[in-house]
């Protein structure tokens, strides 16, 4: 559970282009600690989860969403291990595919969205045939 927690936080905090220090200053911490929560290293106490709520802008069950009887229904963002991961998700939980969603929503011109949609699959397609 706190690797899943702290996995949500550090999603969030990506999402949200935060850095762990700025978190770290918001809530009173060092980045070391915001990376101790972020692993599950160290439990995330109920206050200091309003906290993370508050800063990040999200209801305290965001922190808890996708967690199942004790397993996670998704990899914990940032630390899996695994070979058998869903590359889609891998990607939605790494810090350039955060980046690129967060910057391809920016884009408001609908042609210009299908030309880097174009130029992204270009790219695959000649990745996959080496």
């Amino acid at each position: 559970m706190d690797v899943h927690v702290g996995g949500r936080v550090r999603l969030r905090r990506m999402v949200i282009g935060m850095s762990q220090d700025a978190l770290g200053k918001a809530l009173g911490l060092t980045f070391q600690q915001v990376q101790k929560y972020e692993k599950g290293a160290n439990r995330i106490g109920a206050g200091r989860l309003k906290q993370l709520s508050n800063i990040l802008d999200v209801p305290v069950q965001f922190f808890f969403d996708d967690y199942e009887s004790g397993v996670s229904s998704a990899a914990p963002a940032g630390f899996a291990e695994d070979g058998d991961d869903d590359p889609f998700m891998d990607l939605l939980h790494s810090p350039e595919g955060v980046q690129l969603c967060r910057y391809y929503s920016q884009i408001d011109d609908p042609k210009v969205r299908k030309r880097v949609l174009e130029l992204v699959r270009s790219i695959s397609e000649a990745e996959s045939a080496k």
